[in-house]
């Protein structure tokens, strides 16, 4: 299988941190050139920091991380303290990163990184809101065609909201962002509520983190411990559904999910349903397909990935 070199595109966020692990667990399928933070799930100050943060538990101090947008293109930042807590990746505490911030600004980043390498050999992986990829496609038009795929999390479809009866968190939290890209003419592969719901970090799969004996399964069997509680509170269910990592475990083994070529397009406009993705599942319109819409994940198959790559760290 040919290595990806990726982008991760986030706001971390304890799921956003596990995507991380798994991606510099996995070094024969992904490489990770660099990490580039985005307001979303806590401010900016707290996202760039927490990647740096994860980036050294997994002792990769290497990895350059980039800060981008603080707001979203047009609206007030939301943000899910809520969910998350206040750091963002509440739970142990955690020391403060030696390694440092780079100076160049995350959408510079994007767009230099996607001009200098070879087109079609760089997929971006924004797992948090879309604002730097959007405004990366906006200030270079050029680059678009120049991206191998995007493998994003956020949306839902019959899930429908997570943050509002009709709008997933990502989504909701800057749609105009996602309007452009979903619109750019990239490939796109989506992973929304839809399947993520289906990862669930039951009881037992966090005890074989737990298991692992180091610090960062104990670290993610914390993690998932402390947000868990605001699911399942919410959704009644099992455990806390690892949201982001399914984009990862996407690019490694895409065999573990289902989905359909769709059109999936952005609500703006309407005050109730703002940031609604609307998805043709059933392919009642004829509006051309955009994206590749995940419906569903071996889910005992993802745990097990999950499990042995972190293992590694």
């Amino acid at each position: 299988m040919t290595i990806r070199n990726i982008i991760i595109d986030t706001d971390p966020g304890q799921d956003d941190a596990v995507a991380i692990l798994l991606a510099l667990a996995s070094p024969e399928n992904v490489n990770l050139l660099g990490i580039t933070a985005v307001a979303g799930n806590v401010p900016l100050a707290l996202t760039e920091k927490n990647a740096r943060i994860v980036c050294e538990l997994a002792g990769r101090s290497d990895v350059k991380v980039f800060a981008g947008a603080d707001a979203p293109i047009k609206h007030t930042l939301v943000t899910a303290e809520h969910v998350h807590g206040k750091t963002g990746l509440d739970g142990p505490k955690m020391d403060a990163p030696k390694m440092p911030l780079q100076d160049q600004h995350a959408v510079d980043y994007i767009i230099d990184t996607l001009r200098a390498e070879p087109a079609k050999t760089i997929t971006l992986c924004p797992i948090g809101p879309l604002t730097n990829i959007a405004l990366a496609f906006q200030k270079a038009p050029d680059i678009v065609e120049r991206v191998q795929e995007i493998v994003l999390m956020g949306g839902a479809y019959f899930q429908v909201g997570n943050i509002t009866p009709a709008a997933e968190f990502n989504i909701y939290v800057d749609p105009e962002a996602a309007e452009i890209v979903f619109k750019s003419g990239a490939p796109l592969v989506v992973m929304g509520l839809d399947v993520t719901h289906k990862a669930l970090a039951t009881a037992a799969r966090v005890q074989a983190f737990r298991d692992m004996g180091t610090k960062v399964g104990d670290m993610v069997a914390a993690w998932t411990n402390f947000f868990e509680r605001f699911d399942k509170e919410k959704y009644g269910s099992e455990g806390a559904p690892l949201h982001d990592p399914c984009t990862i475990a996407y690019l490694i083994n895409p065999n573990l999910f289902t989905g359909r070529q769709i059109n999936v397009e952005i609500e703006t406009q309407s005050e109730l349903t703002r940031g609604m993705t609307v998805a043709d599942w059933w392919r009642v319109t004829d509006r051309p397909a955009n994206a590749f819409f995940v419906g569903d994940l071996d889910a005992d198959g993802f745990f097990a990935l999950l499990t042995e790559r972190l293992a590694r760290l």
